[in-house]
């Protein structure tokens, strides 16, 4: 696991490279190497993972000259990779994953990642024609994300995370004037934008090319062929076991719930003993989940580590979280999430398993529950649409002044976009909501927070229920089993207990609402984010309508008033972040 970053068609200084390097070195603590060339530059800010004592990068090899590359991510076939690339007469210094790939790149071509198995995001610059040519490629899931600026002459720079990629010389802070309806939308930016204006995000499984100074093409690689012999549970059992396997410690994050007490047990079937996380909040607050995260841990007779945060510490860490997202989430998810991964990597672990991805595959979300059990000819996709927000459409319709609610109809809100691809959908209501969650909504909205926050740490987080061939067993389902998460309860029948197997969803997140409350340690950082005198400066919300939002939380407390407040206080917050990036390029940050 790794940070990484580049240029093509594009001349980058020591300094800019440099500059770049630090904005991610969070990620990436343990060796740095660049590579350059006329025109082109690779570079990477390495976490060691697999052959922690060798595999430096930019990998290069005697048997595959011209070709370089870098990795982030993890490449969990590279053992059965490697034998067959021995076999073509390859020969590799170490026995570090991502050391294969410009052997692979040299027998393939561009197709090198369609036999990559893992989450990966790489770069490879092939210097063996007259032109160069750079190849980007991520994993199927989208676990890796990798954002990319292209300018008008063609010059591409990529990095792993947008801060990095906002001290390249040539790229923009511009933040897009839509943002905030998007935020508050959905909680997030999907698909292939950000909320920056010119920097993108390469989709889910997709391959980029350049030469010269023609720009990037993008396109969607075919899924890998998965065996679909074994049922649910063997098949993650599998994925964990093998992502269990690494050459650094090893725990599990255990939230108490379903999808994560899954993981911990199979996990702790081959490690013994697994330490597992989990975090809560000092004080007295609603939705506490320690005693589920314990009942699990007593079962799989793991170390648990109850990690119990002061709130007073998230004013502190909120600046920071946002700043490593890069772009506004408006789930207060993140602080927990950062904080988390804090005590992981404190204890000395370097990779952690998360239950991430179960829900999309299988349908655990209250707003895919009532979106299937709607009648047809209802306004279903709008009801689910307003399911993702964190202001429902007629409050943000509310909030808005006049001129931003006019620029909004005019553009088209990605919540309008969103509904319109969902009535469109030709396959039946269940594969286009999980077609949705997991195509869209996940790679944005969970897995680039995750990837984020954990790295912020240098922890690498691996998600089994993410990996191609749970996915492919997923789908296969008959679509009664896809709901209500019902096969995953089936598989834990005899691996957890049942007073987690039966209670109902409840999400890893703050309780916002009483954070907020008067008296909260939250209420005072996001009340003066909110300062009427800021917002007439953006010109996006009406101060008044605000100021009335807080009263009614403030005399009723309610999550849906919190988290609207939570969204908007979050884009604040963002905007002086971006700003902050703008103006310090040249340091580090």
């Amino acid at each position: 696991m790794c940070r990484i970053f580049g240029s093509f068609a594009v001349a980058a200084t020591g300094p800019e490279l440099a500059t770049v390097s630090a904005r991610q070195r969070h990620g990436g603590p343990d060796e740095r190497g660049v590579q350059a060339g006329g025109g082109w530059s690779l570079g990477c800010d390495r976490l060691a993972v697999t052959d922690p004592a060798r595999g430096s990068q930019p990998f290069r090899l005697p048997t595959a000259p011209g070709v370089v590359a870098v990795l982030n991510g993890e490449i969990y076939n590279h053992r059965e990779l490697r034998r067959d690339l021995a076999a073509r007469g390859h020969r590799f210094p170490d026995s570090c994953d991502g050391s294969l790939l410009p052997a692979l790149y040299a027998e393939y071509g561009p197709a090198f990642a369609e036999r990559l198995d893992g989450m990966f995001a790489v770069a490879v610059v092939d210097l063996r024609a007259g032109r160069p040519r750079l190849v980007l490629a991520v994993d199927d899931m989208g676990m890796k994300p990798l954002h990319y600026h292209q300018g008008p002459d063609g010059a591409v720079r990529f990095a792993s995370e947008i801060p990095a990629l906002l001290a390249f010389d040539g790229v923009p802070a511009d933040p897009l004037p839509e943002t905030l309806d998007t935020v508050l939308a959905t909680k997030a930016p999907f698909g292939t934008e950000t909320a920056l204006r010119g920097i993108r995000v390469l989709p889910p499984g997709a391959t980029a090319m350049a030469q010269g100074s023609g720009g990037l093409r993008v396109c969607r690689r075919r899924p890998r062929e998965q065996s679909r012999t074994s049922g649910v549970l063997d098949t993650l059992r599998h994925e964990v076991h093998r992502l269990a396997d690494a050459d650094v410690p090893v725990c599990a994050i255990t939230s108490g719930g379903l999808d994560s007490g899954l993981v911990t047990a199979l996990a702790a079937e081959v490690i013994a003993p697994l330490h597992t996380f989990h975090l809560g909040y000092r004080g007295r607050w609603p939705g506490a989940e320690h005693a589920h995260a314990k009942a699990v841990a007593r079962r799989a007779r793991t170390v648990h580590h109850q990690i119990d945060v002061d709130p007073a510490e998230f004013p502190s860490l909120l600046t920071r979280t946002v700043r490593h997202l890069g772009q506004p989430n408006a789930d207060p998810i993140a602080l927990s999430t950062y904080a988390l991964f804090k005590s992981v990597r404190e204890a000395g672990f370097t990779v952690a398993l998360t239950g991430d991805g179960a829900d999309e595959l299988f349908g655990g979300y209250d707003r895919v529950r009532a979106a299937l059990a709607a009648p047809e000819g209802s306004d279903w996709a709008d009801a689910y649409v307003d399911a993702l927000a964190a202001a429902p459409r007629l409050l943000r319709d509310w909030l808005y002044t006049p001129d931003y609610r006019a620029f909004v109809a005019e553009r088209g809100s990605a919540a309008d976009r969103i509904g319109a691809g969902l009535r469109a959908s030709r396959t039946d209501r269940t594969s286009t909501l999980a077609g949705f969650e997991t195509r869209w909504r996940l790679p944005a909205y969970h897995l680039r927070r995750v990837d984020h926050l954990s790295m912020a740490w240098a922890v690498e987080a691996r998600t089994p229920f993410c990996q191609p061939a749970v996915a492919s067993v997923a789908r296969a389902l008959p679509a009664d089993r896809r709901q209500d998460k019902r096969a995953l309860v089936e598989a834990g029948r005899d691996l957890l207990p049942p007073s987690v197997l039966n209670r109902p969803k409840q999400p890893f997140t703050l309780p916002l609402s009483a954070m907020l409350a008067p008296g909260g340690p939250l209420h005072g950082p996001v009340r003066d984010l909110l300062a009427p005198a800021r917002l007439m400066r953006a010109g996006q919300v009406r101060p008044d309508r605000v100021r009335a939002l807080w009263a009614r939380h403030e005399e009723r407390p309610s999550h849906q008033d919190a988290l609207a407040l939570w969204a908007l206080a979050v884009c604040e917050l963002w905007t002086d972040v971006v700003q902050g990036m703008r103006v310090s390029v040249g340091c580090a940050a």
